[in-house]
């Protein structure tokens, strides 16, 4: 048995990265990769059947992994990042969240034939998206900031009320039904809830100040985080149902705005923790869905329910809820059509079936079939449109990977006109001088004046579309920091920075290996010699490759002295040549370099410097 569980679980693991990759290879939505993924093992082959495999194990793994999933997406919701939004994000969890939930109810009565006491407690638990599907979506659809904010915050502030919502329902359903039932258990619920905020609250400053008094190892941090949110998490849950996914997401947004520098630096591990759970949770629950499921969900109340939800419930209450909001005509579209269903959904709805079969409501065996084509339709459905609607609504940030350069110089502004005006390639110069930003600003050159490695930058600087760096200021040091810093964000193999300056010992060499970018050009070219050669007149220079002329003759034939700087390929995509890796044109691609002056240009200009020279002497 025990031998099988291991293989079960490394086989969903293994599947749920798998299906992550294959998303990010071949650019689709990861969650309907990690949907069909399950499907294919689960209900169609009849390989796995996770719930049976893993039986009294199976909730609880769910539960604290959708625990630890919501903490870490609440730990960005740094209250910063919505100045501006604060209304129409209010707006859309609170006023939004209910109409959501009575035009939710009113169709599934109405239309998916469920009784009032079903209808109100389904419709509650649909007005969450949450982040195990809202935060990949918007990592692959590039949106604009505004946008991106509004979707995340309510994804992540409405999974626990979604829950929570049906949780009230249901005590609701139970008061007016049940002769025995007091009130008692309607004021329990309201004080459970508050108690969860208030516990999540509290915990969340505890932990947050034994980390500002060191009283914590570094080592010691990410494991001491994530024992006290799973703790938080049960002793509410235990307390009431549902309520310790609250008190979670209270503990994270309460960290998120104490803005500790702990916590800024285990972000990245909790986020790669997130992605591992999100792609393993989600293959164990549709690995666990049954063939009858799949069959009722093709029901014509079900489908029509469905589409309601898609084209009137959602849009109506975005449309709705935002009324005198700034928010644009174009920002309502796209967030009125993006609501995707996921986990919390999937596991919250088979609670209830139960609970309200037990009850006496025939009519809720329906629920988990009703709930899995929601959140099938809505994944698949916002999954492959998201990213089409929001280019053809001007939101979104264009495809080609933009380049990002730490350090304005002379030689900075000049890569960064070639490669923007010739290649329409986003750039942008940062620095936190305005005088060596100087050539950026009258070349036309985008340009951001602060330090980049400041926290307040990333709520400024708009990182979204850059997907390479270039660390180019003259000092050695901080170009290693910066690219060192933003490994996480940007990965290694897209940071870059200029040559260290020759060592007379060969332990600084080998340290650039392991800290910092990749050196760019070949080894040796430094910031002072880059930046010489374009003072003294070098230019930028661009060549076609072609099937006539080869990479190879390019190289033959270019000037002596040269530098090359970087290759666009014909698919669109940039890559620099570097100290440590050698690459090659091919047809269709276009080099960059840095070159002297044609000999012909310069003998015109010595013949002009001549005049001028007599000129001030007569």
């Amino acid at each position: 048995m025990l031998d099988s569980l291991l293989m079960n679980l490394m086989i969903i693991i293994v599947l749920g990265i798998a299906s992550q990759w294959i998303a990010w290879r071949f650019r689709l939505p990861a969650i309907v990769v990690m949907s069909i993924a399950g499907l294919l093992i689960g209900p169609i082959f009849g390989l796995l059947s996770p719930k049976e495999d893993f039986g009294d194990m199976f909730k609880p793994i769910i539960s604290m992994a959708v625990a630890i999933i919501l903490f870490e997406g609440s730990l960005n919701l740094d209250f910063r990042e919505v100045r501006g939004l604060g209304r129409p994000v209010t707006r859309i969890v609170t006023f939004g969240a209910f109409l959501a939930w009575l035009l939710g109810s009113l169709a599934a009565y109405y239309v998916a034939g469920l009784s009032w006491a079903s209808a109100f407690v389904i419709g509650g638990l649909f007005i969450v998206t949450g982040p195990t599907v809202i935060l990949p979506l918007l990592r692959q659809s590039k949106l604009k900031p505004r946008p991106a904010a509004i979707l995340k915050w309510e994804g992540i502030i409405a999974d626990p009320f979604g829950a929570l919502l049906s949780v009230f329902a249901f005590e609701i359903i139970r008061f007016l039904l049940s002769d025995s039932e007091t009130g008692n258990s309607l004021v329990g619920f309201f004080l459970a809830s508050l108690f969860a905020i208030v516990f999540g609250w509290f915990i969340g400053r505890g932990t947050g100040w034994i980390f500002e008094k060191g009283h914590v190892p570094e080592y010691l941090k990410s494991p001491v985080v994530f024992a006290i949110v799973l703790a938080c998490f049960a002793i509410c849950d235990g307390i009431y149902h549902e309520t310790g996914l609250l008190a979670v997401t209270a503990m994270g947004m309460t960290l998120a705005n104490m803005h500790i520098s702990s916590i800024e630096d285990m972000r990245n591990f909790k986020e790669n923790i997130s992605v591992l759970l999100i792609s393993t949770i989600f293959v164990m629950l549709t690995a666990s869905l049954t063939m009858k499921t799949l069959v009722e969900i093709f029901n014509w109340k079900i489908v029509l329910f469905v589409l309601l939800m898609l084209f009137i419930v959602r849009p109506l209450s975005i449309w709705i809820s935002t009324i005198g909001t700034d928010l644009s005509v174009k920002e309502k579209a796209l967030v009125s059509w993006i609501a995707p269903r996921g986990i919390v959904a999937l596991t919250v709805s088979s609670y209830f079936a139960n609970a309200l079969l037990d009850a006496g409501f025939k009519d809720a065996k329906i629920l988990t079939s009703l709930t899995f084509a929601l959140v099938f339709a809505t994944v698949c459905a916002h999954g492959f449109s998201m990213k089409w609607l929001a280019q053809k609504l001007d939101l979104a940030i264009g495809d080609e990977p933009g380049v990002l350069i730490v350090g304005g110089s002379s030689f900075s502004t000049g890569f960064a006109r070639i490669i923007h005006e010739d290649l329409d390639v986003p750039v942008m110069i940062a620095d936190s001088s305005w005088q060596r930003l100087n050539s950026a600003r009258s070349a036309g050159i985008p340009f951001y004046h602060g330090e980049v490695l400041a926290e307040h930058t990333e709520y400024h600087l708009d990182m979204t579309p850059y997907e390479f760096m270039l660390a180019a200021s003259e000092l050695d040091s901080y170009n290693a920091l910066v690219c060192t810093t933003f490994v996480p964000e940007i990965g290694r193999n897209n940071l870059f920075q200029l040559s260290l300056r020759t060592a007379k010992s060969g332990d600084i060499d080998d340290l650039g290996h392991t800290i910092g970018g990749r050196i760019l050009f070949r080894k040796g070219i430094t910031w002072e010699e880059l930046n010489l050669k374009v003072e003294k007149g070098y230019v930028f220079r661009k060549t076609n490759i072609t099937e006539k002329y080869s990479f190879e003759k390019y190289l033959s034939e270019r000037e002596e002295g040269s530098i090359l700087l970087c290759i666009h390929r014909a698919s669109k995509r940039l890559e620099f040549f570097t100290a440590d890796h050698e690459i090659r044109g091919e047809a269709g691609d276009i080099v960059i370099s840095l070159g002297p002056p044609c000999k012909e240009k310069t003998k015109i200009q010595e013949k002009l410097d001549e005049k001028k020279k007599k000129s001030k002497e007569e």
